[in-house]
């Protein structure tokens, strides 16, 4: 369905849609690594000028969630392994920070929260549907990060998702999981006992470990 701009809106509140609608396909792995995006093809699939497609694109670019070749080519980048190591790295630095500021906050009804979300990764992982599996994957992460309280820390998180996203789309095709992760299982035990360490723990073999299967 195309998402088109209220009357009045105005070429800001285009761009802007645009920009919200690719950020989404990209960090949920809807859109392949090396794929490319051209500003004929946005204009008409949002019926715009090519003015708003430019400038959304602008902005991923500067994200890093998209490429610019020197022939103007503008796609989703394909991940060195060394990027791939690096960006994981950094999953692993923030969101360990992010769990260990959250663990204070962490309610029951928060914890009953990521109970229910890790069952709807179940159901994604049944269906085979692979975009529906990191949506609700990057879910469970974030509504646990929220309650650390830190907004500028997540943002920097969501930002390495971001990058990440067409490459998750590839690694989920190599993990062939029938259930949720099991460091999700992890994190949760360690929220009920209170256990720090734990949950570090769980939180960046769960952010690494998969990614490995890709530079190994």
């Amino acid at each position: 369905m195309l998402i088109q701009p209220r009357p009045g809106d105005g070429a800001a509140a285009a761009h802007d849609m645009i920009y919200r609608s690719l950020r989404s396909r990209i960090m949920h792995g809807e859109i392949g690594p090396g794929e490319s995006l051209t500003l004929r093809g946005l204009g008409k699939e949002f019926s715009v000028s090519m003015t708003p497609a430019r400038e959304a694109l602008r902005r991923l670019t500067a994200e890093g969630a998209l490429t610019l070749s020197s022939s103007g080519r503008v796609s989703t980048p394909e991940l060195s392994n060394d990027r791939i190591e690096e960006l994981a790295a950094i999953r692993a630095l923030l969101e360990t920070e992010l769990a260990s500021r959250a663990m204070p906050r962490a309610h029951f009804a928060l914890i009953e929260r990521l109970q229910a979300i890790n069952a709807s990764i179940a159901e994604m992982i049944q269906r085979r549907d692979a975009v529906g599996y990191i949506r609700t994957n990057l879910e469970f992460h974030r509504t646990l990060y929220l309650r650390a309280q830190a907004p500028a820390m997540l943002a920097m998180a969501e930002t390495v998702w971001l990058q990440l996203g067409p490459t998750m789309r590839k690694l989920y095709g190599r993990l062939g999981r029938t259930e949720p992760p099991h460091n999700h299982r992890l994190m949760l035990a360690a929220l009920r006992a209170g256990d720090e360490p734990g949950l570090r723990l769980a939180v960046r073999t769960d952010v690494t470990q998969g990614l490995k299967l890709l530079t190994g």
